[in-house]
């Protein structure tokens, strides 16, 4: 980057300063002559050099030489005698004269010096400051897109006066076309094209890694080898005297992206150029300034290449996870009844061996008891893959809670056999909408799994009740109970309570019934949850949403 000012702007410049240093001078110089203050007062001279000090904190070093150049030619010719000659008739006034001379020279030298220190420390401050709100402003948003969005602005905030007039950021899609993903000039929520041009020039600074200008009018010279030089109608947003830059965003040697930057067509701006890399040449600190500029846009999109990267190993991990847990939870679960049907089908199929009626039965019965679990089981696993696709949408209709109770009790005589089954079902209930088969599979699980952990002969409770807009749904049994630490965690997938101990006649669950339960009853707009009875035992709980109007109608 670099400063190209216009000739007659800095001969403008260099005439002001000459004539504020020749007429400070002279004005000191008539002063001092009119009042006869010199040589009444040996040491007047130094007033010359507040006013050396006075230009060269001001306005520079030039005008600071000038005013001393000034001040020792006036104050030889009116005041040191002869008067009114260059001539000097003591040789200590040419030493004194001398010595003046190069103090305020030196003088001038150090104040424009601590003045242009000055300057640059505020400068520094500054972009530091600048540098500090962007960062901070980039880590304050969540999305690419908003990020990218507050990089561009600070672009066309801190860069405006070099000629920059919009930033936007293009970034290449899976087809290998740039799409604009922040633009200062567009309105959010709309999407610009890019011209044909635009997409060459972008793909060709991406690859190339150099800077690209596109002009619209045909005296295009080329000033910088490094550049290439296109010609193209710029669109109605620019003016004659403007251009676009293309400009790739590095890092390392991988672009990641590319800058687009419309730029006036001004000399008097700073040149927005490209970095020096490789060739020993050394950035300037307004250009070094920008760069990082360009360098936080291409950190922005690492980081955001870096979290998707992340995303995918993670969900890799836990898809891989997942399949590690069903192998191993189900792959058991799935063997046992299909090896009890093998068993039993076979046992019925031996010729040689007179099976007795009794016998038979219960070879059937085995068969149908393990084809209900395989059946049960099959259903969690696809109930559960729908649950966690989103594709589960309850086919609700009007049904009597109690009588979905006793149609789960009348099928599941099997494996409650034995038990005595507590009911408390009013007989004033309404009806609620329900998906009548979902329901069924979750009080089914329910009951199979109060079953499952406490003793054969132990009654299960079933009670119903209507609690404000709710339809409570209870069901508890007389077992350990559920250690406080697991009340949540059990409605996780494939979570199995670590030491529960099951009763004698079932088998180890694959940990699917209570996740599937829950994402089930969620999907009804209800809520499930387990507690501890203080006489023993463990109770869930589900809530089926029922609304007042509906009360009132079926009470």
């Amino acid at each position: 980057m670099f400063l190209k000012a216009d000739k007659g702007q800095k001969g403008q410049l260099y005439i002001i300063d000459s004539c504020l240093g020749i007429l400070s001078s002279l004005a000191v110089t008539l002063c001092l002559y009119l009042l006869r203050l010199y040589p009444t007062i040996p040491n007047v001279s130094l007033i010359y050099l507040l006013i050396v000090l006075v230009l060269a904190s001001t306005r520079g070093l030039y005008a600071a030489t000038v005013a001393s150049v000034v001040a020792f030619l006036s104050f030889d010719y009116f005041l040191v005698p002869p008067f009114y000659t260059f001539s000097i008739a003591k040789s200590e006034e040419w030493l004194a004269l001398f010595i003046f001379l190069v103090t305020a020279i030196f003088t001038g030298q150090l104040a424009a010096a601590l003045r242009q220190r000055a300057q640059q420390a505020t400068m520094r401050e500054s972009e530091t400051r600048a540098l500090y709100e962007l960062v901070s402003a980039t880590t304050n948003e969540a999305s690419m897109e908003r990020q990218l969005q507050v990089v561009a602005q600070a672009v066309v905030r801190e860069f405006a006066s070099s000629g920059v007039r919009d930033c936007a950021i293009l970034l290449p899609n899976e087809k290998n076309q740039f799409v604009l993903h922040a633009d200062v000039k567009q309105t959010p929520g709309t999407v610009m094209e890019l011209v044909p041009d635009e997409q060459v020039t972008a793909m060709t600074a991406m690859r190339e890694g150099k800077v690209i200008d596109l002009h619209s009018d045909a005296l295009v010279s080329a000033r910088d080898p490094i550049r290439y030089w296109y010609r193209r109608r710029m669109d109605a947003d620019a003016s004659k005297r403007g251009y676009i830059r293309m400009l790739p965003l590095m890092l390392g040697q991988r672009s990641v992206g590319v800058v687009r930057l419309l730029m006036n067509e001004d000399p008097q701006q700073f040149m927005l150029g490209t970095r020096a890399r490789g060739r020993g040449e050394q950035l300037s600190q307004r250009a070094a300034f920008f760069w990082t500029f360009m360098d936080q846009a291409a950190a922005v999109i690492d980081r955001a290449r870096l979290r998707r990267e992340s995303m995918q190993v993670e969900l890799l991990r836990r898809t891989d996870a997942l399949r590690s847990a069903l192998l191993s939870s189900v792959s058991h679960d799935l063997r046992t009844p299909l090896a009890s049907i093998k068993a039993a089908a076979s046992s019925l199929l031996q010729e040689d061996v007179s099976w007795g009626e009794e016998e038979r039965a219960g070879f059937i019965q085995a068969i149908e008891r393990q084809a209900d679990r395989l059946n049960r089981l099959v259903g969690n696993l696809l109930d559960m893959s729908r649950i966690e696709g989103g594709a589960l949408h309850p086919e609700k209709e009007w049904y009597p809670i109690d009588e979905l109770i006793h149609d789960v009790l009348g099928h599941m005589q099997t494996t409650l056999d034995g038990r005595e089954i507590r009911t408390s079902l009013p007989e004033d209930l309404p009806p609620v909408q329900i998906d009548y088969l979902q329901l069924d599979q979750v009080v089914t699980n329910l009951l199979e799994n109060a079953a499952r952990y406490t003793a054969v002969g132990s009654p299960i409770e079933i009670s119903v009740e209507v609690m404000d807009e709710n339809m409570l749904v209870s069901i508890g049994d007389y077992g350990p109970g559920i250690p406080p630490g697991d009340l949540e965690r059990i409605f996780d997938k494939f979570y199995r309570v670590s030491g529960t101990r099951r009763s004698s006649s079932s088998t180890m669950g694959t940990g699917l019934g209570l996740a599937v339960c829950r994402g089930l009853i969620e999907a009804h707009g209800g809520r499930i949850w387990a507690e501890n009875r203080l006489e023993g035992g463990a109770i869930f709980r589900f809530t089926l949403p029922l609304t007042k109007g509906e009360e009132l109608d079926y009470a």
